[in-house]
């Protein structure tokens, strides 16, 4: 895994705050070995659970070439078309940084740590999800939804 370091703090981050507030939720981990594999990843998680949030936590590296920067986009536009196709929000904390300060201010702090922030976001929008599922449950179906996505 790339930048396992800086990953590792922005997991930690995130798991802490998340269990910090919901003691009981359950926080499945689905490893992959970069950020360009993360969309596929989301896209079957999506497709084969009931996950009502995913945060998507990564950190991509920029170098001497725009490599860094058309991964981050690439990650980026699929991320927003699952999570608007499938009616999943997706948080994505798939950071593109400049150096290793950077990434340990983002990833290792106590005072800004994007895991952390990613947490409360997804909880935010699992309680918002809910709250629109009880408002408009014949217009929220995931289920009819990916049913339809599978026979197209």
């Amino acid at each position: 895994m790339y930048n396992q370091n800086f990953v590792g703090g922005l997991l930690e981050a995130a798991k802490n705050e998340i269990l910090g507030i919901m003691p009981n939720a359950s926080v499945p981990l689905y490893r992959v070995p970069g950020a360009y594999e993360i969309p596929v990843c989301c896209e079957y998680i999506i497709q084969y659970t009931k996950a009502d949030v995913i945060i998507a936590l990564g950190v991509i590296m920029r170098g001497e070439t725009a490599h860094a920067d058309l991964v981050a986009r690439t990650v980026t536009d699929s991320l927003q078309n699952i999570a608007c196709r499938r009616l999943v929000p997706i948080i994505n904390e798939v950071l593109l940084l400049d150096d290793e300060q950077q990434a340990y201010e983002r990833c290792m702090g106590q005072e800004i740590n994007r895991g952390a922030e990613a947490a409360r976001a997804a909880l935010n929008m699992a309680e918002l999800w809910q709250k629109l599922h009880t408002a408009y449950p014949e217009k929220i179906d995931r289920e009819a939804e990916a049913a339809k996505i599978r026979a197209t």
